[in-house]
């Protein structure tokens, strides 16, 4: 049995016709028969019944079927992945990514991948909300999310980086009215709140993060209510107020981690952190991933798998 019998296998049980058979497949009815007929006879089974109005697979032809789509996706998987060996990764690559962690970390990454594959393009579009990637085209998107009920068999997800939304304010502030001792100590604080489809979030929830990247392990979250007299749906505006002196923040390590190195913000509660949500790679589920898509994946998870924007441990003097 070679790959011809298998394709023509396939051809009969999808026309349930010799004579439809041989015309799809360009051949001659007599000899669609001829091969069918030496097939069954070198397994010693009959694959087909035939009767003058249709050609129907046995169990065995049905279980032959099953098995020869398997391996010719194999084989056409197979040959495809040799050609690429051959071949420069070329052509376009549509992305979509968040707002911040897109413009700030992503873009020049892509900048730099696109640079060492030239015959490469790379559309990037920042959104705030995950777009229907199969509908609108799109290759993937790098995008906080939380694998979770919602992930589903038509997805495909790959963790780059973990993410920490850390708690922040002013030097200013500080002075002004002190540090918190312990999470519930934020309730007496003015907290700036970010508003996203009419939803407040102002409820946040912490955990420690002692020890966790070492152990692997987390305590139990601890959900604190805060309340402010600032809120927006833009993070960027509530960066902005928090680097003023007008409250303490809840900003993803990434987004804050240049003002922490710089002074302008410090950290408050460093034990704790709210781990919501890892930057991933999402994409819409496919037999087959282009070339060019897989050496930007690697690419991505290469450069985000360290977390750079964490800030380096000095080594003791």
């Amino acid at each position: 049995m070679d790959r011809t019998d298998l394709t023509l296998v396939l051809a009969i049980a999808q026309h349930g016709s010799l004579t439809a058979t041989a015309e799809a497949l360009q051949m001659a009815p007599s000899a669609v028969t001829k091969r069918l007929a030496r097939l069954e006879a070198e397994l010693g089974l009959l694959l087909f019944q035939r009767t003058t109005r249709r050609v129907a697979a046995t169990l065995e032809g049905e279980l032959l079927c099953d098995r020869a789509r398997l391996l010719l996706a194999e084989f056409e998987a197979l040959e495809q992945s040799l050609q690429e060996r051959k071949s420069e990764a070329s052509g376009l690559i549509r992305l979509a990514a968040t707002l911040g962690f897109g413009r700030i970390w992503l873009a020049p990454v892509l900048a730099e991948f696109q640079a060492l594959h030239p015959a490469i393009q790379i559309q990037l579009q920042l959104c705030e909300h995950l777009p229907d990637l199969a509908a609108e085209g799109f290759d993937g998107a790098v995008w906080l999310w939380s694998p979770g009920p919602q992930r589903s068999s038509v997805w495909t997800a790959r963790k780059l980086a973990g993410n920490q939304r850390v708690l922040v304010a002013s030097p200013a502030y500080v002075r002004k009215h002190g540090l918190p001792a312990t999470p519930e100590d934020l309730a007496q604080h003015n907290c700036l709140i970010v508003r996203e489809n009419g939803r407040q979030f102002d409820t946040w929830q912490l955990q420690s993060v002692r020890g966790a990247r070492s152990k692997g392990s987390t305590l139990a979250v601890q959900r604190v209510r805060v309340q402010g007299l600032l809120s927006s749906n833009s993070g960027e505006v509530v960066r902005d107020w928090c680097l003023q002196g007008r409250g303490v923040m809840l900003r993803s390590l990434w987004d804050v981690q240049a003002h922490l190195a710089s002074g302008k913000l410090v950290r408050l509660l460093p034990q704790y952190a709210m781990l919501d949500a890892d930057i991933q790679w999402l994409a819409p589920y496919r037999p087959q991933t282009p070339k060019r898509v897989r050496l930007l994946i690697d690419c991505l998870a290469e450069k985000f798998r360290n977390e750079p924007w964490r800030p380096v441990a000095k080594a003791p003097t």
